[in-house]
């Protein structure tokens, strides 16, 4: 199967991991060869419940027996969009109270620009350095890493920057803003937490000046930081939020959501100011309201701060340097990106699997699922000691 994934299937990397899967469940990927891998990526945040979690496998195949896709977004209700819009007004904080159903996070930061240009009249969209909201066009136009970008110019103009945490480049944002928009913790980045009130500046200055604040909570959504969405932690409600990632248990969707009064700005002038085929999918929504159901009805969203602390306490070593994030969006910050390197490819060989971030290079992600255990948690941080002691005995001055 390997060869085949390599010869047939478009790749983004040289060297993908090329694990050949045969099934998973809860915390762990098996593969062909029958061996269990614990997991603590969870699909790159996106499997909150672990793999295979009964009551989403429950809840597509209830619907796959009724219906799959019968007419493009926004036509026909559907009852399973209908109670995941109703679900998440009923958990968002007022004024959203209208969401716009998704295939991606990266689709949703395109519709949630378009709204933003729409409801101000103004173009200038401004973003923060070192962010990642996606890799369509509109999405990527707001990375500044050259390096990504430079290939696949022209992208969509009046982008401008600013410095996440500070403070003095508040005043870039102007009448001439449509929107600021903002990873309410920076993911590729390495986990950056807003400090010293951040957000609500950028709360703030916005009001002053009539720009939208745009925050994007594809990755720490869906409970992963002991709160429903991460802004929740830091006394703001963002005008318009982006979802994704973990909101469909394992599924792909995205969503954004807004005021009616905002929201409802996409119906005209033009009409169908933002459309999409299969957004609002019926089983991939069924998936999703299970998934919200779950984090709703359990004690999972608080337990991640226990669990947080369970991974701070067992992953102390000399070649980690911090762990950044919170909850269980955590990232180790390691002494160097060779260290990086080795720990991510000796853990799967040791039958764990870890992950990179996208621009800080010498941290190592630990997102696994919501649904992970204490035990799991210690046989993960064990066999994570194990390695960097071995690289500590190896290099001596591994740096």
């Amino acid at each position: 199967m390997k060869k085949d994934f390599l010869k047939y299937q478009a790749q983004t990397t040289p060297h993908p991991l090329g694990l050949e899967v045969s099934h998973a469940s809860g915390s762990y990927i098996y593969t062909t060869d029958e061996k269990a891998y614990l997991d603590f990526v969870a699909g790159v945040s996106a499997c909150s419940l672990g793999h295979s979690h009964p009551r989403i496998v429950s809840a597509i195949k209830e619907q796959a027996e009724k219906y799959l896709h019968v007419m493009v977004y926004g036509e026909y209700a559907q009852r399973p969009a209908v109670d995941l819009t109703k679900m998440l007004a009923e958990h968002l904080p007022d004024p959203l109270n209208k969401t716009y159903l998704v295939n991606s996070g990266t689709e949703a930061i395109e519709g949630s620009l378009k709204l933003a240009r729409r409801a101000t009249g103004r173009t200038e969209i401004i973003a923060a350095r070192n962010a990642y909201h996606g890799n369509t066009m509109g999405s990527l136009s707001l990375m500044d890493f050259e390096e990504r970008v430079a290939p696949f110019r022209p992208l969509i103009g009046d982008i401008s920057f600013i410095d996440f945490n500070k403070i003095g480049d508040l005043e870039k944002i102007t009448t001439k803003t449509a929107a600021v928009i903002l990873e309410t913790i920076q993911g590729g980045a390495g986990f950056i937490m807003p400090k010293d009130d951040y957000l609500k500046k950028v709360r703030s200055r916005c009001d002053e000046v009539g720009a939208l604040l745009i925050l994007d909570e594809i990755q720490p959504g869906f409970g992963r930081t002991g709160k429903l969405f991460g802004f929740e932690n830091f006394d703001v409600v963002p005008d318009i939020v982006v979802m994704g990632k973990g909101m469909g248990g394992g599924l792909p969707i995205g969503a954004f959501s807004a005021s009616s009064q905002l929201m409802d700005l996409l119906m005209d002038n033009p009409k169908l100011g933002h459309i999409t085929t299969f957004g609002g999918n019926p089983l991939i929504a069924s998936a999703a309201l299970a998934t919200l159901q779950e984090l709703s009805h359990t004690n999972l969203i608080s337990s991640t701060l226990d669990k947080e602390k369970l991974f701070r306490k067992n992953l102390q070593h000399p070649l980690i340097q911090e762990i950044r994030g919170k909850g269980l969006m955590l990232a180790l910050i390691l002494k160097s990106s060779e260290i990086t390197d080795k720990l991510v490819l000796a853990a799967k060989e040791n039958q764990l699997i870890l992950f990179w971030l996208l621009f800080e290079k010498r941290a190592v992600r630990l997102t696994p699922p919501l649904t992970i255990s204490n035990e799991e948690i210690l046989k993960g941080c064990g066999i994570i000691i194990d390695i960097l002691d071995s690289l500590n005995e190896k290099g001596g001055n591994v740096n």
